[in-house]
């Protein structure tokens, strides 16, 4: 089965650590709600750079802030599983499939 990564941009910082838990607690039950699909519930990520041919820079404003890894029988499904993750009212989420290096 195919495994995608959902990728989390932007995002707030919370007014208060109980906003914050309680968006924890949603996107916990939203994890749990995948069950078996779920390869890497979640990894957050500290402020990166960015890296071209003329050198380092900041990630600016939506910055890759963490991932998750699941399995789904195809695109489709995986979209429909990060559509209903609470990050979405908070920042961006991506999808992608990983494809298997040969």
């Amino acid at each position: 089965m195919p495994k995608y990564i959902i990728a989390y941009h932007g995002g707030v910082k919370f007014e208060s650590p109980e906003q914050g838990a309680a968006h924890m607690a949603k996107w916990k039950a939203w994890v749990g709600e995948l069950g078996d699909a779920v390869v890497n519930p979640g990894t957050p990520l500290a402020k990166g750079k960015l890296i071209n041919s003329r050198g380092v820079s900041d990630a600016g404003e939506n910055l890759l802030t963490g991932f998750s890894m699941i399995m789904a029988d195809s695109m489709d499904a995986a979209l429909k599983m990060a559509q209903r993750c609470p990050y979405v009212d908070h920042g961006t989420v991506e999808v992608a499939e990983v494809m298997e290096m040969k």
